[in-house]
């Protein structure tokens, strides 16, 4: 590894943020969250932020879509006023935020908003965009964290064709574009008729540049060695450069 490298971790939450402390690169937990844009992503992760006890704040500048908001969501704060107005978010307390969500309809108030935000020194900052070719360019300018809809979409649908596909043993429950597109993260559940249970993974022949990542059983996530090994019911994290894996059967050579 060397300076410069992006480096992708896979674990569970609790885990990732212990290594996260302990690493200096995280020191408290988000409780409050700003997100600027009132539509209908904004409405399903609030009300997901609401449930974990963050006290969330919504920006919006359609007075009806406040007031549908502010009757649907009682525990968030709906304030109708322009979110890309630089006197509104300091006044609404965007420099004392743990995290802000920018998803406005407009790509470039979401880039401004959250080029503004990091500014302000705001620990988390999200950017939603519906362009996928501005992407690329954004992590250049400092935004990291950026979600596209689009994106998302595609990749439910590549999930479900190929778990349409899959040869019957197991098929794909998540997959995720990670590495700029270049290797998947993909989780499947293993059941009883997989053909390598209870084999070490030492003694599986795997297909190159494949890693068997992750092993959650029941609560507890297995880092795998080369004398772990899968059991049925599992749920098996595989990282890999190959884009034809329908099936956990398929991580074989």
């Amino acid at each position: 590894m060397e300076e410069g490298d992006k480096v992708h971790i896979t674990a569970s939450h609790k885990d990732l943020e212990k290594f996260m402390i302990s690493a200096g690169i995280y020191e408290r937990k988000i409780k409050s969250a700003m997100i600027i844009g009132g539509g209908r992503i904004a409405f399903y992760l609030t009300k997901q932020l609401a449930e974990i006890g963050i006290k969330v704040k919504i920006i919006d500048n359609n007075e009806k879509n406040c007031e549908k908001l502010s009757a649907l969501l009682p525990k968030a704060e709906v304030v109708c006023a322009d979110g890309t107005d630089q006197d509104v978010l300091l006044e609404e307390g965007i420099e004392y935020m743990d995290a802000c969500v920018s998803m406005t309809g407009i790509d470039e108030e979401n880039v401004i908003i959250s080029l503004y935000a990091s500014k302000c020194n705001v620990p988390k900052v999200i950017t939603k965009v519906n362009r996928l070719s501005i992407i690329n360019m954004l992590e250049s300018i400092g935004i990291e964290s950026v979600i596209s809809p689009k994106d998302i979409t595609a990749n439910q649908i590549v999930r479900y064709v190929r778990a349409k596909a899959n040869k019957g043993d197991s098929g794909i429950e998540t997959l995720y574009k990670i590495v700029d597109k270049k290797a998947e993260a993909i989780e499947f559940i293993a059941n009883k008729n997989v053909s390598f249970l209870g084999i070490p993974l030492k003694k599986l022949k795997t297909k190159d540049n494949l890693l068997v990542a992750g092993i959650m059983r029941g609560n507890k996530l297995i880092v795998p060695s080369g004398d772990d090994f899968i059991k049925a019911g599992d749920s098996v994290i595989i990282v890999t450069t190959n884009s034809f894996l329908t099936s956990l059967e398929d991580i074989l050579a």
